[in-house]
């Protein structure tokens, strides 16, 4: 049965909205107190969680933005932030279920924006990004967060493969040279760069996306099949375990 990306995503989120709210990489870290920092200086009127899974942006712009709203392909994922929002007494957070390429928003609705763990799944990393610089007000900042590939395609190439298999709704983590090259196309311009390794413990981070057991065997197979340079990059342990490469891009709508 054919099934257009957009589905897969949903199919494979929804399920699963409930463990990303719960989950503690997503949950924090340093790169959401250095996203906190940024939107307690800009104070926005109204900020936007682009893609917000488990809602731990929205979660943090609500502390600083007079009305946050948070959006997600899944209505599923959309239903568990609005329902966590609710329990954490976060009234000024609104949801809407879109995909990131077909916002439903005013051009400049949003004088801040956040975007963490969500470009990898776009079906159209270029046309995602677009679509947040046309719904992000001009000189305002907009903060995107994500796994990233390493720029040589021995590393490139086992980071796809392994991601692929855990979750099947994924696209690409895409390089820090493509990230940059797609950012000034859509009109953002790049002020700042973080970047870090974030340790991956391999049976939660399988657990979490409920990965079927040929799957999980691929990957280990992979893993264990792997060159010592790709071993030393990843930290691959014993279990499985792995650093993932993650970066902080702050931009400003241009």
């Amino acid at each position: 049965m054919s099934r257009a990306h957009e589905t897969v995503v949903g199919d494979q989120f929804g399920p699963r909205a409930r463990a990303y709210v719960e989950s503690a990489v997503h949950a924090a870290g340093q790169d959401l107190d250095a996203l906190e920092a940024l939107v307690r200086v800009a104070q926005p009127a109204h900020a936007l969680d682009l893609g917000c899974g488990g809602g731990h942006v929205a979660y943090r712009l609500a502390r600083h933005a007079t009305v946050v709203t948070a959006t997600d392909l899944s209505a599923d994922m959309v239903a568990a932030v609005a329902a966590t929002a609710k329990e954490k007494g976060l009234a000024n957070i609104e949801t809407a279920q879109a995909p990131a390429e077909r916002l439903p928003f005013a051009d400049g609705a949003f004088d801040f924006l956040g975007c963490r763990y969500s470009a990898h799944h776009w079906r159209d990393f270029p046309l995602g990004l677009r679509e947040a610089r046309r719904v992000t007000r001009t000189g305002a900042t907009a903060v995107f967060i994500d796994a990233f590939a390493p720029g040589a395609p021995l590393l490139d190439t086992h980071v796809q493969a392994v991601e692929l298999l855990r979750d099947t709704s994924h696209v690409r983590d895409y390089s820090l040279a493509e990230w940059s090259s797609a950012l000034g196309a859509a009109g953002f311009a790049v002020r700042a760069l973080r970047t870090w390794q974030l340790r991956m413990d391999f049976p939660v981070w399988i657990a979490r996306m409920r990965t079927p057991d040929d799957n999980m065997r691929a990957i280990r197979a992979l893993q264990m099949a792997a060159s010592s340079d790709v071993r030393a990059h990843f930290a691959i342990e014993p279990d499985g375990s792995f650093m993932l490469d993650i970066m902080m891009m702050e931009t400003a709508a241009a």
